[in-house]
């Protein structure tokens, strides 16, 4: 006998009430599994309530696995003493710490968690209201296409503002240059499907970012690390390492570099054009942190206007990484070969999260989350520096804006057993050797500064600094 208390007046809606005392029934095994619960117009009849509201309640609990409709018989109780595969034994070994262990542990949960390592801005910085309310608006829009597979470049009104945005930083770039993307790393994985083989070679960042590298090293072609200085790379010796390798591709950001936070200089931007020209490579330019930064700033793509540069961007850090939004853009006969790419690998990127970037890009929304952001970043990177400086880390280059810190452990030449250590205590250190094309050893750690003010991370480092 299935005895239900329903209130109208109660907060919690009918249908919640029903699946919340079905549920319950059942689990306190009052409901016994094939048990056929009372037909929808009996329920209803009986509680005085709508048949539709009977039916929503009877399609969730079927969604739960709590019910299974068996047609022109009605609904019956599902038996959930399913066979469960036996845990498989956790392995002895400790991992490696590369990039799979780095991101494993960003995204492992928990409150109690310091993200020191982490890769984009704390949550609390992010306009999460305003978000939902742009998403409720766009709800209601007449030309919602909730449905649609979306188109093969991507949502156009879409790419017509990232031209004008484009436009603002000195690249000229049209609709048809611009290709939308599941956020940057779909955009960099696009390239190094049509651009590369196994044993090319190719040159990246060093120090640089570390999810790039296990990507690339699934390609099974060669890094070769150019040293970032704090103009950019290391012009001099690219010259040098060009005379032995000549790669298909040249990695790099030039706008609050990952981890330095460095911005590249016009002269270095000159020079790193002139040698791509000569020796033949294209550049891949990832400006995924650039709406970041403060005052202007220079790109490879503005001084190159796209002829031998590739510039990709996302909305991941600034926006929402659920959103996963991102773009290349690049000469038009590249872009229509890369958005076949686009095609084959993933047939389209989804529509519904690039009308909502567009709707937040022309609201005014963005703009002024940007602003807010900016100065927070400002606020907390003075923070961050002299609570490294208080627990005698070194900061070689100082930050240009941006959430990163790249400091240095006196006297330590490799960090990787004390992210190791920092990990059992539930603090998350980015430790330097993750950002070296080939892991090589490296005295350096790179600091979120959203996250350095916890005093569990200070009290942590000045600890473990004083035993060293």
């Amino acid at each position: 006998m299935l005895e239900l208390s329903l209130s109208p007046d109660a907060a919690l809606p009918l249908v919640d009430q029903i699946v919340q005392a079905i549920r319950t029934h059942i689990d306190d095994r009052m409901l016994r599994p094939g048990a056929r619960l009372p037909p929808i117009r009996k329920l209803a009849e009986d509680h005085g309530i709508s048949r539709f509201t009977v039916v929503e309640a009877y399609d969730r609990l079927v969604a739960l696995g709590l019910l299974q409709s068996r047609r022109g018989s009605g609904f019956y109780v599902c038996n959930r003493d399913l066979p469960v595969a036996p845990a498989a034994p956790a392995p002895d070994r400790e991992r490696a710490i590369d990039a799979a262990w780095m991101n494993r542990e960003m995204a492992r949960e928990g409150a109690h968690r310091v993200l020191a390592a982490g890769g984009g801005l704390p949550a609390a910085w992010l306009d999460e209201a305003g978000l939902l309310r742009s998403l409720r608006s766009l709800t209601r829009r007449t030309d919602l296409r909730p449905v649609s597979y979306g188109t093969p470049q991507g949502y156009e009104p879409l790419r017509a503002q990232l031209q004008l945005r484009l436009g603002e930083i000195g690249i000229a770039a049209r609709t048809e240059q611009i290709v939308l993307t599941y956020g940057v790393h779909q955009s960099l994985d696009i390239v190094c499907r049509y651009f590369l083989r196994p044993g090319d070679c190719v040159f990246v960042d060093d120090p640089g970012y570390w999810n790039l590298f296990g990507n690339l090293r699934l390609y099974g072609v060669r890094l070769v690390g150019v040293p970032r200085t704090s103009e950019g790379p290391d012009t001099q010796i690219m010259e040098t390492l060009l005379q032995e390798h000549h790669p298909r591709l040249f990695f790099t950001h030039s706008v609050l570099h990952n981890p330095t936070s460095s911005n590249l200089s016009a002269a270095t931007a000159f020079r790193v054009l002139q040698l791509a020209e000569r020796h033949d490579f294209m550049i891949v330019e990832d400006d995924i942190y650039g709406d970041l930064v403060n005052g202007s700033a220079t790109r490879l793509a503005s001084l190159d206007q796209l002829s031998r540069v590739i510039y990709t961007s996302s909305f991941s850090k600034t926006i929402s990484g659920n959103l996963r939004v991102g773009f290349l853009a690049c000469q038009p006969d590249l872009a229509q070969a890369l958005t076949d790419v686009k095609i084959v690998s993933m047939m389209s990127s989804p529509e519904l999260p690039e009308q909502l970037v567009h709707q937040l890009l022309t609201d005014g929304h963005y703009r002024k989350h940007l602003e807010r952001v900016r100065g927070r970043l400002s606020e907390a990177t003075a923070r961050g520096l002299r609570m490294l400086e208080r627990v005698g880390l070194k900061v070689d280059m100082e930050p240009r804006g941006g959430p990163f810190i790249w400091a240095r452990v006196p006297g330590l030449q490799d960090t990787a057993q004390l992210a190791r250590d920092a990990a059992r205590e539930d603090i998350v250190l980015a430790p330097g050797h993750v950002f070296r094309p080939q892991n090589q050893p490296s005295g350096n750690l790179r600091f979120n500064v959203g996250h350095c003010d916890h005093p569990r991370l200070e009290r942590y480092l000045a600890e473990a600094l004083g035993r060293l």
